[in-house]
């Protein structure tokens, strides 16, 4: 009779242990969450933003897509086993439950949304008059630049197919303001528009700007101005020195820091999103 109560007792003390450990390792996952604000913002892999081919097509209806991704973020990242199951609304809705009453959850959701919500637009049209108005573009978030200094590079270069100069239009990709419009050595000729949610879109490398100037309001779809190959010089005008291209930027101010966020899982999930207009000939 005490070996079977030793034995009873012992399983228990087991199962109370087992799941104590799984209990307070997931907690110590989500606990991550607590500094989002100041940690993960910064991280690389925030930044970076990896998105699956699956997650792309499931976000291309969602009016809200901030919090899919945010959510998938937080899925993929603080979860301990990798996610096995396929994502559906279901999935989702019981994660967001599941980590709402996480501090810290609402702040960084907005946050998620501030980059995602405003995008509209895939930020170069489809010519409705010609053929050989194609581009290409890659995840080439962090490659290595050297002009000035060794940098990584942050941002989406969108390749041009032409290589000719003032061929492609640039339309906002948002709703915004013109915060900044003129010459960067980086840059070139580059605008600047401040989306209502409080992300940056940076558009650089014109070859020439719409009608537009610092303060104006544009809508989603608007003309920016023409694809070019400016930069990389002081000297303001400077063309030749790479191909032809569109170099996107996104950014967040968080306190006093710019955090550049990587286009290229937007850029994939808004290309179905593109306007129409005739290309000059």
């Amino acid at each position: 009779m005490q070996r079977k109560n030793i034995s009873f007792y012992g399983g228990i003390l087991f199962i109370f242990v087992f799941f104590s450990c799984i209990g307070i390792q997931y907690l110590t996952n989500l606990g991550h969450l607590q500094s989002i604000n100041t940690n993960v913002l910064e991280s690389q892999l925030f930044r970076s933003t990896p998105l699956s081919d699956d997650m792309i097509e499931f976000l291309q209806e969602k009016e809200d897509p901030g919090l899919y991704v945010g959510t998938y973020w937080i899925m993929t990242n603080f979860e301990q086993e990798p996610l096995h199951e396929k994502l559906s609304e279901e999935l989702f809705q019981k994660k967001i439950e599941q980590y709402s009453f996480v501090d810290g959850w609402d702040s960084y959701i907005e946050i998620c949304r501030s980059i995602w919500n405003d995008v509209k637009y895939f930020p170069i049209p489809k010519a409705s008059n010609q053929t050989d108005a194609s581009i290409s573009y890659v995840n080439s978030w962090m490659y290595e630049r050297n002009y000035g200094k060794k940098r990584g590079h942050e941002g989406t270069d969108l390749m041009a197919e032409k290589q000719e100069r003032g061929y492609y239009p640039i339309v906002s990709m948002t709703d915004g303001v013109v915060r900044h419009k003129g010459w960067l050595e980086q840059g070139g000729w580059r605008i600047g528009i401040a989306a209502p949610n409080g992300a940056y879109f940076y558009y650089a490398h014109l070859d020439s700007y719409a009608n537009l100037e610092e303060g104006d309001i544009v809508k989603a779809g608007d003309l920016l101005g023409y694809m070019g190959d400016t930069g990389y010089s002081k000297i303001e005008g400077t063309t030749g020195n790479f191909p032809i291209h569109l170099h996107l930027g996104i950014y967040l101010n968080e306190g006093e820091n710019e955090i550049s966020i990587n286009p290229y899982p937007i850029l994939k999930a808004v290309e179905h999103s593109k306007i129409k207009c005739e290309y000059s000939q």
